[in-house]
């Protein structure tokens, strides 16, 4: 088959149906880039460039309370700041690890009426210089472009409120975190409606939504089906009304949640975090044709390339038939992965994928 461009291969994915080969891309955590540049990429050649990866474009907004971002304290090694929803973090410089979230300014049902007051969807939270700048070129290339919103439990536990305080919300006052969660979803799409509506389209809307750890979930499938699915159908709805796809990452176990996802019409769900429980192969039998599988492959084992390399040739052929896959780590890339052992298994992948 003739080689095609990222997004004829991306849309042939979420059409289901075979393409020259299945779409390769991956994020490794910024320790890994210093590593691999280290090993010999060049300092001014992008990851992406330099093995070959897929193209994907991905347009941000601001939806925060625009609380002030300021530097608090740093050092060689970690780096104290405050952040748009006034939360106070500390983050390892060179270490592949998420932030330690220090302090929080919304605590109460009333702090968030505040924050939520200055949460006005205007024109200057878009960076229109930015798609000035590229998007023409992203369409010329053949990138398949994502638009990325910003709601949803795993959004409000960790970079808004806490994890703990919300967990807690969720069973005494589930109505404020239902007004978090759709107000959070309210700025996004209508700032998303300004940008398509000044000509920049996309071809799918993708949020961060972890909702699972290790062989759980962090609430109950009623407590999903009552406070959290309504939102989510709110945003598949919305980008189903323009014509384009949804895509959701939740990390963790979350495959008692993979039916309700399925029926409010979600057509895409990564990482499918094997190490957490999660079964790539039950799903594709269950929902080829239907859901998008992006990931699956389990990061724990990319440090040994005969071991991964096992395992992608144990998944993918499973996972790529009909179409419907992307091919991914089960996260992101550790800095345990060296240059070679994952050029190794970019070219493998290309391998394997091939239709």
């Amino acid at each position: 088959m003739q080689e095609m461009t990222s997004h004829e291969r991306f849309k042939r994915m979420y059409e289901h149906r075979d393409a020259d080969r299945v779409p390769i891309i991956d994020s490794p955590w910024s320790a890994t880039i210093e590593r691999w540049h280290r090993e010999g990429m060049p300092e001014d050649v992008s990851y992406i460039d330099f093995f070959g990866l897929d193209k994907v474009a991905t347009i941000s907004t601001d939806n925060s309370p625009r609380y002030e971002i300021k530097t608090i304290e740093e050092t060689d090694d970690y780096k104290i700041t405050t952040t748009s929803w006034g939360v106070t973090y500390k983050n390892w410089k060179h270490a592949a690890s998420t932030p330690e979230y220090l302090d929080f300014t919304i605590t109460t049902p009333d702090r968030w009426l505040e924050a939520k007051q200055r949460m006005t969807p205007t024109p200057d939270r878009i960076p229109w210089d930015y798609l000035k700048a590229n998007y023409a070129r992203w369409k010329n290339e053949g990138y398949w472009i994502q638009a990325a919103l910003w709601f949803g439990f795993d959004i409000t536990h960790s970079h808004a409120v806490g994890t703990e305080r919300l967990l807690m919300a969720m069973v005494t006052d589930p109505d404020w975190c239902v007004d978090m969660f759709n107000t959070e979803l309210d700025v996004d799409l209508a700032l998303l409606d300004m940008i398509w509506d000044a000509g920049y389209e996309f071809d799918v809307i993708t949020w961060p939504d972890d909702m699972g750890y290790k062989y759980h979930q962090f609430f109950s499938l009623d407590m999903y089906r009552s406070l959290l699915k309504p939102v989510h159908k709110r945003a598949i709805d919305w980008a189903h009304s323009k014509g384009i796809r949804a895509h959701l990452h939740s990390c963790g176990d979350i495959m008692p949640f993979v039916p309700e996802l399925v029926e409010i019409g979600l057509d895409a769900l990564n990482p499918l975090e094997v190490k957490a429980g999660m079964d790539s192969k039950a799903l594709k039998q269950q929902y080829s044709g239907k859901l998008v599988l992006h990931g699956g492959i389990n990061a724990v084992l990319w440090d040994d390339f005969d071991a991964i390399a096992d395992e992608m040739r144990r998944i993918i052929p499973v996972l790529k038939e009909n179409g419907g896959y992307i091919f991914s780590s089960d996260h992101s890339v550790p800095s345990s992965v060296s240059l070679e052992n994952f050029r190794r298994i970019v070219e493998l992948a290309k391998e394997l994928g091939k239709y």
